[in-house]
């Protein structure tokens, strides 16, 4: 063998070796990062580098989790390209943790993604003193302008009557109800945050509604997953990922506009929406940076009030609809209601809701089976806990199953099946069910709770009240879905007969 030969002998083998070393440190590592900590729950054995994501389907990830459940009980854990994420499942287990236990359930994870695009800003995704001044400041700001008050339906009732108006203008025609339905339900909260509506044929407003769709669908991608788990490689390449954080400037220079034009002529005597009592406020914290009181905090909570009370109730009535034309029957039995005691000369109002149990019980049962959070928001551990007889570690990942809530069989008589009389009592009155928690529950519960459900009754009794919904000539209704953030029905076409 020649010199040469043996020098290239000797470059080969440091190049397999080199390979060989990278490999074994990265599955080293990979086990040292993701081992589970002792009395762990249990759960299915991963695999490196991926975990567990060979075993699911992500349009059917919420089911199976169910499945492992039945394996492994009610409280398990799984790896989906990254850390161990604990998950409950179960009406009962879900209220001990997350209200029994709910300081201890009461952060955000650190997730790249989210990391990348909002950080440790707003509402949602900020923690610890922060999260505590902003969460009291939103509600205490939005009740002050009719949250939860019957002073916020007018407002609402002035949407309904654009929305019917646009729906009319469709002649009974096919049409797809979603952007329709996202203008109205955006308007509503456009009003408490930006102080304006929109309209429905602005084109700057659509492009917003439609941002928020994307971002939700991108989020809970499989790219969205494999960028929380390699986020080091996922920013350096390209792929439809990367629309992520186009998606979000978009969002964000439309919240700055908003917010400058609010700081010219902002009257601290006379404020008119969220944004000015933000900025009134910022002097009172000015010493307190903590608190989050500055503007670029003031653009992210915007934005997630914004894009939290439009998409989950758009959603909802989306999927409202969709059930009235696959169930005929109980469409006409709501209008037979509405027509008794509200008539057609004046529109439904929030007094009625207890003269309406029927309607009411269908709108709680479209929640229930539209299921639109059914992994609810992520949660991390405050500090060293345990549930049930397993250890969490300070920082671990919690998520609550909600499609186990809504759907569980010890708490619901026909959970498969759309049936309103889960909310009837024997004598036709509405009931209240413990295992209804679409707004999830404890010290994460759904901020815009009781704007949903006056938006929701509002809405829905509004246009049932004008119209009959069908499907187009020789369409079956489908109830297929699409998985991303959020649980969508998927695009549908159907006609609004005026009554």
């Amino acid at each position: 063998m020649t010199f040469g030969q043996l020098l290239y002998l000797h470059e080969w083998l440091d190049i397999k070796s080199a390979l060989l070393f990278s490999c074994v440190f990265l599955l080293l590592l990979d086990y040292v990062r993701n081992k589970a900590p002792k009395n762990f729950p249990p759960g299915p054995r991963s695999l490196p580098f991926i975990g567990n994501i060979h075993m699911f389907s992500m349009q059917k990830f919420h089911i199976q989790l169910e499945e492992c459940a039945e394996k492994y009980g009610n409280v398990f854990n799984i790896q989906i390209f990254g850390p161990r994420l604990v998950v409950l499942n179960g009406y009962k287990l879900m209220k001990k943790v997350y209200v029994d236990q709910g300081s201890d359930y009461a952060d955000r994870p650190s997730v790249p993604m989210l990391r990348d695009t909002v950080g440790d800003r707003g509402v949602v995704a900020s923690n610890g003193y922060t999260w505590k001044q902003q969460r009291r400041f939103a509600l205490s700001t939005l009740r002050n302008f009719g949250l939860g008050k019957k002073s916020l339906e007018p407002s609402i009732h002035l949407e309904c009557r654009y929305l019917n108006e646009a729906i009319s203008n469709e002649q009974g025609k096919p049409f797809n109800p979603r952007l329709l339905l996202n203008c109205a339900v955006s308007n509503v909260i456009c009003v408490l945050v930006f102080g304006e509506r929109f309209e429905y044929s602005d084109s700057e407003f659509q492009t917003l509604l439609k941002t928020i769709n994307q971002i939700v669908l991108l989020e809970g991608s499989i790219l969205g997953q494999l960028y929380n788990t390699f986020p080091w490689i996922m920013r350096r390449i390209p792929g439809p990922h990367q629309e992520i954080f186009t998606l979000w400037d978009r969002m964000v220079k439309f919240s700055n506009h908003k917010i400058e034009e609010h700081r010219v002529d902002c009257d601290p005597a006379n404020p008119r929406d969220y944004i000015d009592c933000f900025l009134i406020e910022m002097e009172k914290w000015k010493d307190d940076q903590g608190a989050g009181f500055n503007i670029e905090n003031l653009c992210f909570c915007t934005l997630d009030l914004f894009a939290a009370g439009t998409e989950t109730t758009a959603t909802t009535l989306t999927w409202g609809l969709l059930y009235m034309i696959r169930y005929p029957d109980i469409q006409a039995k709501v209008q037979d209601e509405i027509e008794r005691v509200v008539g057609s000369s004046r529109q439904p109002s929030v007094m009625d809701r207890d003269n309406l149990p029927y309607t009411n019980a269908v709108i709680h049962e479209i929640q229930r089976m539209g299921n639109i959070l059914p992994l609810n928001v992520v949660r991390a551990a405050t500090r060293d806990t345990q549930i049930e007889e397993y250890s969490i570690p300070k920082g671990t990942m919690v998520v609550g199953n909600l499609t186990s809530v809504l759907f569980d069989k010890t708490e619901w008589e026909t959970p498969h099946s759309f049936n309103p009389g889960h909310f009837l009592d024997s004598d036709g009155n509405f009931r209240k069910r413990e295992a209804f928690l679409p707004f999830s529950a404890g010290k994460r519960v759904c901020l815009g709770e009781q704007l949903a459900r006056m938006e929701l009754f509002l809405f829905f009794s509004s246009l049932l009240q004008r119209f009959t919904f069908k499907s187009p000539e020789g369409v079956e209704p489908s109830m297929e879905y699409i998985l991303g953030a959020t649980h969508n029905p998927k695009p549908y076409q159907l006609c609004a007969v005026p009554r």
